[in-house]
């Protein structure tokens, strides 16, 4: 009896980041995977997912540890991402909510770790001190690299002033109808990669009538165009999906090509602030 092939892995494309480290664009995301999550990971890393987001905040880092161990894959062939969840943003909580991270992952060091918001009307409005803490990370190499999330221009410039290590990331919501120019071309001029969460905005993109129609010209479905589109423009991405089929579509992002034309026809789906699915980065007050 001959044996089942096995699933080409996928070509996914690297972003480097101001450090040399590489990110591999195309990455599986957790938030709100609470169900079934060890199995829900494995299906992403066999699929051939190598980089997997996940947060403090999503109460998962300890299935999504035991779904990499579980994986057969060496750890330096999974790139794992966590953030700092909102109560912990005072230096010894940090420390010590980061320590609880690593063991919940089963790891000694994450690939990258943000701030996951930046709270300004708490603690002080001080992102420096917690900065430094992550900085702290970084130097002792139990992060590879470092960066910030939800973080608007504004909350990045007295990190930039004051901070020894610029932000190497800043993962903030992104899809066609909350481009978030403004963020990315901030981020672009510091050097700074910008990651797009919510890429598909909540389940709207793939019902767009525009996107659906640039997918019957590509031979690609609507989602597929949104990230495309996404992948196009430099962003890392990490649509979430808890069923293998979805999984697997996603990954055929890698084979759309979008034309500039149909990349203007996405672009003109910018709603500004109306776009927005999640709380703004300014008003988000949650502990």
């Amino acid at each position: 009896m001959s044996e089942t092939p096995e699933i080409p892995l996928p070509d996914v494309p690297l972003v480097t980041l101001a450090n040399g480290v590489s990110v591999p664009q195309l990455g599986f995301g957790t938030y709100k995977v609470t169900e079934d999550v060890v199995d829900v990971v494995l299906s992403a890393l066999r699929l051939g997912y190598r980089h997997i987001d996940t947060a403090q905040m999503y109460h998962n880092e300890a299935e999504v540890g035991e779904a990499w161990t579980s994986s057969g894959l060496d750890r330096d062939e999974v790139f794992l991402t966590s953030k700092l969840d909102n109560p912990n943003h005072e230096p010894d909580v940090a420390r010590e909510s980061f320590a609880r991270t690593l063991r919940d992952l089963r790891t000694d060091h994450v690939d990258l770790f943000l701030i996951h918001w930046p709270l300004p009307m708490h603690y002080g409005g001080d992102f420096v001190t917690t900065w430094k803490v992550l900085e702290e990370f970084l130097g002792d190499g139990r992060a590879r690299a470092i960066g910030v999330s939800n973080f608007e221009p504004h909350h990045l410039e007295p990190i930039l002033e004051h901070a020894d290590v610029v932000p190497m990331v800043n993962q903030v919501e992104s899809h066609p109808f909350l481009p978030n120019r403004a963020v990315h071309d901030f981020d672009a001029e510091h050097g700074i990669v910008t990651e797009a969460w919510s890429p598909l905005a909540r389940g709207r993109a793939p019902r767009d009538p525009v996107l659906v129609g640039i997918g019957e010209e590509v031979g690609a479905t609507a989602s597929q165009v949104a990230l495309a589109w996404a992948v196009q423009r430099g962003d890392v991405i990490f649509p979430k999906s808890v069923t293998p089929a979805r999984q697997q579509e996603n990954l055929g992002v890698l084979d759309v090509r979008l034309t500039p034309a149909q990349v203007a026809r996405v672009d003109a789906l910018d709603e500004g602030e109306a776009g927005r699915t999640g709380s703004h980065p300014d008003t988000l007050d949650r502990l």
